[in-house]
């Protein structure tokens, strides 16, 4: 007697498991995370779009007030923005990973880096972006607008 079967017949279970699970991991957008990182009054029930909102506002809200204690003043005619890069880890610990800026900010304001980056860690912890129910790095910019005068 002759049988015919399937070359997948042999194939075996973790080699089918692996193979569906490199299907699903081509399919995710790794470039968005499914949940903000998240402050402790902002709501994890909300949408993401409201979850956003809250991380940029508390996160600016905690840099600004640090900021606001230093007394900066620019002799320029524009108003200068500042990028700052950051990055919150899967633990919920945020750093600086890069400022970028006018020169005419290093000359004036020598101490800005610092400051910045003293401001970012002075955030009170939060808990990390989650993408699928798992803690992940995430980048963020910030926009500063110093005020000339």
């Amino acid at each position: 007697m002759c049988s015919l079967a399937s070359c997948g017949f042999f194939t075996s279970k973790e080699e089918k498991t692996a193979e569906l699970v490199n299907e699903q991991l081509q399919q995710i957008d790794w470039s968005d995370v499914d949940n903000y990182p998240l402050f402790e009054n902002c709501d994890e029930t909300v949408s993401k779009l409201s979850q956003r909102r809250c991380f940029e506002k508390e996160l600016l809200k905690h840099c600004s007030k640090t900021l606001m204690e230093y007394d900066y003043h620019l002799n320029t005619e524009t108003n200068p923005k500042v990028l700052v890069d950051i990055l919150v880890d899967q633990d919920g610990r945020i750093s600086v990973l890069a400022i970028q800026k006018d020169s005419v900010i290093d000359v004036q304001i020598p101490e800005f880096d610092k400051n910045v980056t003293q401001a970012i860690k002075n955030i009170p912890p939060l808990a990390p972006a989650l993408k699928r129910g798992i803690p992940v790095k995430a980048k963020f910019r910030i926009p500063i607008v110093l005020k000339s005068g």
